[in-house]
């Protein structure tokens, strides 16, 4: 069974810093994107930031120079560090692999359940 976990959320206050994981499993992703993406209460799933295989990166205007993305092929895992968190990055986090274009569009072949984080001012 392929599966993508996450973990690494929580409640934090402004300026603080936070370090998402997303663990893959079942089957090696080194060769898909993968990317993270966030929704919080009331609006629709937006893109945070992806890494291609060859370790390309693209993030939203709104998390650059903030958030890095990374990820570890050998431990078949995914991160999202996120510095001077703002009280607008409040979401659930969701993690996702696939091809490069389907993960910039939100249509990733595999999908994380989320982990919730919550930005307090």
């Amino acid at each position: 069974q392929v599966q993508l976990v996450e973990s690494g959320g929580g409640l934090v206050q402004a300026g603080e810093s936070l370090r998402l994981s997303c663990a893959g499993s079942g089957r090696a992703f080194n060769g898909d994107a993968m990317g993270w993406f966030r929704q919080a209460p009331g609006k629709e799933r937006e893109f945070v930031a992806a890494i291609g295989w060859d370790g390309g990166r693209a993030y939203a205007d709104s998390v650059k120079g903030r958030f890095t993305i990374s990820r570890d092929n050998a431990k078949n895992t995914l991160y999202l560090q996120m510095n001077t968190l703002k009280p607008e990055d409040t979401a659930v986090y969701y993690c996702a692999a696939g091809s490069w274009a389907a993960v910039i569009r939100a249509r990733g072949a595999y999908w994380g359940q989320g982990t919730q984080v919550t930005v307090s001012s």
